[in-house]
């Protein structure tokens, strides 16, 4: 990666999840001064936890719905860009609790905003939603990011909110050329390792393996766009470098999505998951009755390609082969920070070639 990031202060809004625990040990190794604000991690084990002792970050609980909390963590940080990941990410819990997740994703996007447009030291905020944002009538297509904003279930819905709060905010208080750039990263469906989360696909063969059980799936023929962790956030890490250095030229908003090869179904990634394992794994479907989802979704990126020059760089074969070697390494003893930073390290090397330099 560039020099950009030398020195610059960070906000990772979220760290303590996975996401936001593998982009702040990036941003840590690139030489950022890092600050995180973010809830405890749910439940154990977790990467935030595992990659500890963290080399000066400057984390604070802060629950992202508490507007005074924020502003007061905006004020004490000052920073130069914002990652905000913080949300209610999970369709299922969603169901249980729509309240909390639009307070969550919505209010909290609100809080982290009016609280930034207060301060010139920020120059860029990248918010992460979701590529269910999109109207999706399971049609065969890839979504690109002119299409209509929607989602029928309360998270993909909540995410799409946020979307239309992202504008209102950027016509109404980030007109001004010297204020701060805005824009929105759009993710497929991420896989790596360190995710422990309930309802997420990786995080439940790895625990069906452990205890030699079936892993139960809701939608087996689902098809999503796979990829490795690392790839969305090199995308918003390049999305925020050339927001600062080509101000108005970035789009607003863009897709992060795997190539189309990727996209295949549930019980598929599980097949290739087992074998990627060394362990034998069958599936079931999950009794009762589940929170409808998509048949069917795959985004169009090439306006990540066309704008910010990226592209994705993992096949599906490196993308399991990766996530299966960090759990196989935490199961045998090694340690998750080394772990992760490795993948890193071996992630910088395959894209170095590419990286256009920005200052």
């Amino acid at each position: 990666m560039t020099e950009f990031w030398r020195g610059r202060s960070v906000l990772v809004t979220g760290n303590t999840g996975f996401k936001g625990a593998w982009l702040s040990l990036w941003l840590e190794k690139l030489g950022a001064r890092v600050s995180g604000i973010a809830l405890p991690p749910k439940g154990e084990p977790s990467l935030y936890a595992l990659a500890g002792p963290w080399r000066g970050l400057d984390h604070a609980i802060v629950d992202i719905r508490d507007r005074r909390a924020v502003g007061d963590a905006i004020d004490r940080i000052e920073p130069q860009i914002v990652f905000h990941l913080a949300a209610q990410a999970l369709v299922r819990a969603s169901h249980r609790d729509p309240v909390e997740t639009y307070a969550t994703n919505v209010m909290g996007t609100v809080n982290l905003l009016d609280a930034i447009r207060q301060h010139p030291s920020v120059e860029a905020i990248v918010v992460a939603t979701t590529d269910k944002v999109y109207e999706n009538e399971a049609r065969a297509i890839s979504f690109i990011e002119s299409d209509r904003l929607g989602g029928k279930d309360p998270y993909s819905n909540s995410k799409a909110c946020v979307e239309l709060a992202v504008r209102s905010f950027r016509a109404s208080f980030f007109r001004d050329d010297s204020g701060p750039r805005l824009a929105t990263a759009r993710a497929g469906n991420v896989i790596g390792g360190g995710d422990w989360s309930e309802d997420r696909l990786v995080p439940d063969v790895v625990r069906a393996l452990a205890a030699g059980q079936a892993v139960a799936l809701r939608y087996p023929d689902s098809v999503r766009p796979w990829q490795h962790v690392l790839e969305p956030l090199r995308g918003y890490l390049t999305l925020a470098e050339h927001m600062v250095a080509r101000r108005g030229e970035v789009p607003e908003a863009v897709n992060f999505g795997p190539d189309p090869a990727n996209a295949m179904p549930v019980a598929r990634v599980v097949e290739l998951l087992a074998g990627a394992f060394d362990g034998a794994l069958r599936w079931e479907p999950a009794v009762g009755s589940h929170p409808p989802e998509a048949a069917i979704l795959t985004l169009d990126s090439t306006l990540a390609g066309q704008a910010l020059g990226w592209t994705p760089r993992l096949g599906i074969d490196q993308t399991i082969g990766w996530t299966a070697e960090w759990y196989r390494g935490w199961r045998d003893g090694a340690d998750a920070r080394r772990l992760t930073l490795d993948q890193i390290a071996r992630y910088e090397a395959l894209i170095e070639p590419a990286n256009r330099v920005i200052t």
